[in-house]
């Protein structure tokens, strides 16, 4: 009988930020005797090709030391937005160089500052996204659009997602569907919005939701039934996902990303395999 999954367990870093700054090595290898197999990593520092303070090649060392891999990182491209295009590029370039040397497989546009988050700030963002998407799929990398809960806002019978969804070339760029905020902001479900475009949503963030406060909170503490979800999503072309919580640690954030992969581990991970 073969054992192997198919997917390793996956942590998005900025969960514990705070120990990342104090001690990333340590953390990284409490990060690993947890049972976690795979990062995404955020606070890529271009002009110095460095993580957490650490060299690339230098952190990519670590991690093998460890037995980690990172697969996607949340890079600071919402930064470049209203930067010209040879200086959006440039730093597309040193993500490009960044995520080769650590051999992840996407590069992920995380965040939309809140003045650009109405029609036309939408409107201007999408040929951005395709143009990073063709650059770093030429790299020979993937390329994705992270959400949170301000795409779904009302834009006038419309929304930033329906723009993002329809404006941007699904070759080029790839989703990363963020569960928690689609439940808490979105009037459709992650099953039926993967439906609208199967095979895109090459990565999942897996975090659940305070019952009362509607915040973050740890897996299996909140309100969303993953039970009920992970079973309906499975078209939708998925290769990563990553464990994450933002906040509202019930202890700190070391604990809370031991209760929930031990959550995950006993009641979720047999649904994606």
């Amino acid at each position: 009988m073969n054992n192997e999954r198919k997917y390793k367990m996956g942590l998005q870093l900025y969960t514990i930020r705070d120990a990342m700054n104090t001690d990333a090595r340590d953390t990284l290898k409490k990060v690993r005797a947890l049972g976690y197999e795979d990062l995404e990593v955020y606070g890529f520092d271009g002009d110095k090709d460095s993580y957490y303070g650490f060299k690339s090649p230098v952190f990519k060392k670590i991690l093998d030391d460890l037995g980690l891999t990172t697969t996607s990182g949340h890079y600071g491209l919402q930064d470049y937005y209203n930067s010209s295009e040879e200086e959006l590029i440039r730093y597309v370039d040193q993500c490009i160089s960044g995520a080769w040397a650590l051999e992840q497989d996407y590069i992920t546009w995380p965040w939309l500052d809140p003045q650009f988050r109405n029609e036309e700030g939408f409107k201007r963002l999408t040929p951005k996204l395709n143009k990073i998407g063709e650059r770093v799929t030429k790299a020979g990398l993937g390329f994705a659009y992270h959400n949170h809960g301000f795409e779904f806002e009302d834009l006038g019978g419309k929304n930033g997602y329906d723009i993002i969804l329809s404006e941007t070339d699904p070759k080029l760029v790839k989703l990363q569907l963020d569960f928690y905020w689609v439940i808490h902001s979105s009037k459709d479900g992650p099953a039926e919005i993967i439906a609208r475009q199967p095979e895109r949503y090459v990565m999942w963030h897996i975090k659940d939701m305070d019952k009362e406060t509607r915040d973050y909170t740890e897996l299996g503490n909140g309100s969303i039934d993953y039970s009920e979800i992970l079973p309906k999503v499975d078209k939708s072309g998925l290769k990563y996902y990553y464990l994450e919580q933002g906040g509202n640690f019930e202890h700190n954030s070391m604990q809370s990303i031991t209760d929930s992969a031990a959550f995950f581990q006993k009641h979720l991970r047999h649904y994606i395999g």
